[in-house]
């Protein structure tokens, strides 16, 4: 492989700009708005359903395979997402911005998660098994290190130009509005030169050997025809049913709070919120917050291999939860210490990063193997990101009909009661080394494609 592609010049490059453009529309855009006066079930609404893409995106994905290279998928996309972000910036001045920015921000979308399909396929294409699993480090660390940008260095800058703008302290709302309007602004265009420089930078650097194929290119109607039946073949699996209703109500409370908890930090004290800036939230998320969910993954992966997924996973499920036991505390109290609400988003972020393994394995180990393995997983992560979706959207409507954050956190506590309960009894296929578990038919094994395994 040329030096100039070298793996280690495109994927932190590369697995940078797909985390980026996802976490801004999942949380920064939801700050965003708050800040410039949206009310809280508008935001969660529009930004929730404007996530859609990512849970559908296995649709048009085979399409990709008959027009142009992945390389230039990711290069366009990354180019395109960089515009958007720059005509959301210069939309923030405009009277009708946000139904102009929400616009916007679903072709970023789009576009973003269009890209997340062409960057995991050269990830694959280009790399072998052995330097996929060399790099898969730097895959998950950069992605992440795009959350941690967006949520701690993102929304710290548009906290510390907002007091530079004369906005903190303000008597004058339109004083406030006007240096939250600006330091937004600035916040988004400098999204926009960052997406649209990796792309430069990648149309130089990003590999692509993509060779073209001997036999004849498939149709968009054999495309179709195929897709059908890989869809077909993933409904016709073995708990398929019971497997579908966990995959969305894992996250399904995740769901709820994922749009709300920003507002309820930043909220004032007299409306049940604990009246943070953003200076404040994108410290905690940035650093109690980053070094928290990078240690739960880790030390879910080490006890995951120690007792293996069938024993761990509810265990898994019961600590994914205890941040909503954390944020009704929070409610209710509503503390004033940062320490102590610096360590409760720590918490947070332990738990998802803990919790959120198990999913994931789940997905890969019990609903994704077969002949289709990847497009199964694909189809497994979009019915996932739509349960977290759903109720992001309902979640400003539940909030304001139960009048306020104290009662919403008891409510979403108490709907992980059926998430966990649904865990408990979920049913395995296949054990921890990959075998079959008994089907109990006249002691053989049938798979999910159909061929009989040997007998344990």
């Amino acid at each position: 492989m040329d030096c100039k592609k070298s793996p280690i010049t495109w994927i932190p490059t590369a697995y940078f700009a797909m985390g980026l453009p996802f976490v801004v529309l999942n949380m920064v855009a939801v700050l965003m708005y708050s800040d410039l006066g949206v009310d809280t079930e508008t935001i969660t609404f529009w930004t929730s359903l404007i996530l859609m893409p990512w849970t559908f995106k296995f649709l048009w994905s085979p399409f990709m395979e008959i027009f142009g290279t992945k390389k230039r998928y990711v290069v366009a996309t990354q180019i395109i997402s960089g515009v958007a972000f720059g005509c959301v910036a210069l939309a923030l001045g405009m009277s009708h911005f946000f139904a102009i920015t929400i616009a916007l921000l679903a072709v970023v979308a789009f576009s973003g998660a269009t890209h997340d399909v062409a960057c995991d396929g050269v990830y694959m294409g280009e790399l072998s098994s052995a330097q996929q699993s060399k790099y898969i480090g730097w895959q998950g660390a950069f992605y992440n290190i795009a959350k941690i940008v967006g949520t701690g260095l993102l929304v710290y800058l548009a906290g510390a130009l907002f007091k530079s703008f004369g906005g903190a302290g303000a008597a004058d709302p339109a004083v406030a509005y006007a240096a939250n309007q600006k330091s937004w602004m600035i916040v988004m265009l400098i999204i926009s030169a960052v997406m649209v420089l990796i792309g430069v930078y990648h149309i130089f650097f990003l590999p692509s050997s993509q060779k073209k194929v001997a036999e004849k290119k498939r149709s968009g109607a054999e495309v179709m025809q195929e897709l059908g039946s890989v869809l077909l073949q993933f409904f016709q699996k073995r708990y398929i049913w019971y497997y579908i209703a966990f995959i969305i109500l894992y996250r399904f409370a995740e769901g709820f709070v994922v749009k709300i908890v920003p507002i309820f930090l930043k909220d004032s004290c007299e409306v049940g919120g604990l009246g943070l800036s953003n200076e404040q939230i994108g410290l905690y998320y940035g650093t109690c917050g980053a070094a928290t969910f990078v240690l739960g993954s880790l030390l879910a992966g080490y006890y995951i291999s120690a007792r293996g997924l069938k024993k761990t996973l509810f265990s898994l499920a019961l600590i994914f939860n205890v941040p909503f036991v954390v944020y009704t505390l929070f409610a209710i109290f509503q503390p004033t210490n940062g320490l102590l609400i610096a360590t409760g988003i720590g918490l947070e972020y332990f738990g998802y990063g803990f919790g959120f393994v198990g999913l994931t394995l789940f997905m890969m180990q019990q609903v994704a193997p077969g002949k289709h393995q990847m497009a199964h997983y694909a189809f497994a992560s979009g019915i996932m990101n739509f349960g977290v979706m759903l109720p992001g959207m309902l979640s400003g409507f539940v909030l304001n009909k139960l009048g306020g954050y104290e009662n919403f956190f008891i409510f979403v506590l108490v709907s992980t009661i059926v998430p966990l309960l649904i865990t408990w009894f979920v049913p395995f296929k296949y054990k921890d080394d990959g075998t079959l578990i008994e089907a109990g038919v006249e002691g053989a094994l049938t798979d999910d494609e159909g061929t009989v395994a040997p007998e344990k």
